[in-house]
Order: C-alpha cells, then structure tokens, then sequence
C-alpha cells in the first residue's frame, strides 16, 4: 500500500468512528462533507471553529459544516430525531438557546436531536449562496436516515426545527427536498417527517419577509422567480410534511403573518398543522423567557408530537 492510500484509509475509518459510534456516549461532532463540499471556495477571512461558549457562532467560522449530536437516554429513547436549525437571519447562529438547550429538552422527551451549524450565505466561501444551507441540511436529513438503524432511531420518525432564519431552512428543507442541490451518494429521501417551525422566516416576500434574512440568502436585488422560489408559502404541496408552529403576534422582527401564510397553504392541501399565535413574547425567546404565555410553547409542541404518536416506540 503506497502512503496516499495509507492516508485515505485512515481517514475513512475516522470518518466511520465520528458518523457510526455509539451515539449513547456525549455530545459529539459529525462533519457533514468530510471535505468534499458542494459549491466551495477558499477566503482567508473564513476560519472553522468547532466549539464557541458565547451562544452566538458568527458565519466567518463555519467552512465545514456539522452536526453537534445529542443523543436520547436509552431508557427514555422513542426513536423520534429532530436535526434543529438555530436562528441568526442567516448571518449567524443562535446556537444555545436555540441549539443546545432546546436539544437538551427534547432529550427529556425521549428524542435524539442533532444542532445543525448549517454555512451561513457568502459569495466568498460559495459559488451559490442560495443553496448552501439547503445543501447542508439536505445532506444532514439523509446522514441521519441513513445511520437511523444504528443510531436508534426509527427511519420515518425524523424531523427538522427551525427558529427565525433557521425556521425558513427547515421550511425550505420541508418544501424543496425533492431539489437537487448537488450530487447525493444514494437515494436516501432528504424529506423530513414533520418540521417544528418557531417563529419562522417563511417568505421572501417584501411585505411581510424579514429583509436581512432575505438579502443574506438571496443578495440585494434578488429576481422576482427568484423571490418566488424561497417564498415557501407558494411551494407547499400535497408532499410537504406536518407542521407546528409557534409565533407572537407583537413580534417586531419577522412579522407573523409569515406563521399565517404558511399554515393556510398546508390547510389548503389538507396537510396537518397546528398553529399556536401568543400575544406577547416578541422575537427570539428560545425555549421562554417570561412568565407569560408565549413561554409555554414547548408543552405545546410536546402535546403535539405525543399525538402524532412520535413520543411512543
């Protein structure tokens, strides 16, 4: 055996001990491309950086994109996943709040969760901005069903969370997982099974979208088909998976009439979908921050997902 091949030997079965070890033991880290990303280019102003203890991860330190994995309590485990997109108008991530703990919780419910640090939009990094976070979560859903016998988890029991920017993610990923963004190994379906979208950018739409998010992932003058494509309101269809949504109608960052519109276009094809509108709470309140009503969201979705029967083996 010549050293290069010695090399990428190695480097496969530390691949295989990252992605297919014993998910029971602590958090740890999935690269998702090892690698081979789709669309990448090189800037010096870019530099990876796994860990941050601040909750917040700035685009500049995601080149490689991964996974951080919670894995369920045996003697709790259902065989439900939830791989959740953290928010941050897709030009950074609110990753304990909106990662950690809420993963955190959803093991509680017998749920394994994985924290996607998703590429956040930049012409320097990617030849298309647009589909780099839809490539990466795309690439995620399927890692996960993929693994699903291994990992404990039951194959059609996979979902995908969104809050904010990470919200319009995990509805691009619940409307457009038949898109072909790049080159999958097989044939594995990126669809998720349900999504749980907590006060969600939706639309690219001008009147009700939340304009940083959309000039990050779709630049400044973005064209009308272009608009439309991202809207995920107008690409919801008869495939699109059930959907829990959670909003505060004083919301002054992403207006709710992005929850709204979403709902009634799953109404429209009779797709399940239960839509909870608080009167207070504003923006970004992660699992709840208040002793008000908008902080009792998360009963809410744990009821929801015990009657989709995702809480039982």
């Amino acid at each position: 055996m010549n050293i290069p091949s010695m090399k990428q030997t190695m480097l496969a079965f530390i691949c295989l001990i990252t992605i297919g070890g014993n998910l029971t033991a602590q958090t740890r880290v999935i690269n998702l491309w090892n690698g081979k990303i789709p669309g990448a280019k090189h800037s010096d102003q870019f530099k990876q950086v796994v860990d941050t203890a601040t909750g917040w991860v700035d685009k500049h330190t995601i080149i490689n994109p991964y996974l951080d994995v919670y894995p369920a309590p045996r003697e709790k485990s259902n065989g439900t996943a939830v791989i959740i997109c953290p928010g941050g108008a897709y030009v950074g991530m609110a990753v304990k709040h909106e990662g950690s703990q809420v993963a955190k919780w959803m093991n509680g419910l017998g749920i394994t969760a994985f924290v996607l640090k998703y590429r956040l939009p930049d012409d320097s990094i990617m030849e298309n901005k647009t589909i780099a976070p839809m490539q990466d979560g795309q690439r995620a859903i399927r890692i996960v069903r993929n693994h699903a016998k291994e990992w404990g988890i039951n194959p059609k029991k996979i979902g995908i969370m969104g809050f904010s920017a990470g919200g319009h993610l995990a509805s691009t990923l619940s409307t457009h997982f038949n898109e072909k963004v790049y080159e999958p190994q097989d044939t594995t379906s990126a669809r998720p099974d349900f999504s749980l979208l907590i006060y969600p950018v939706i639309s690219m739409d001008l009147t009700i979208t939340h304009l940083g998010s959309r000039e990050n992932l779709l630049g400044n003058n973005p064209s009308p088909e272009l608009v439309k494509h991202f809207s995920n309101e107008l690409q919801v269809n008869d495939q699109t998976p059930p959907a829990f949504l959670v909003q505060s109608i004083d919301d002054d960052v992403v207006p709710v009439q992005n929850s709204i519109v979403y709902a009634m276009a799953l109404h429209k094809f009779k797709i399940p979908c239960e839509l909870h509108l608080y009167q207070s709470g504003g923006h970004g309140y992660g699992m709840g921050r208040s002793a008000n009503t908008e902080s009792t969201w998360p009963e809410a979705c744990r009821k929801w997902l015990e009657a989709r029967g995702l809480l039982t083996k």
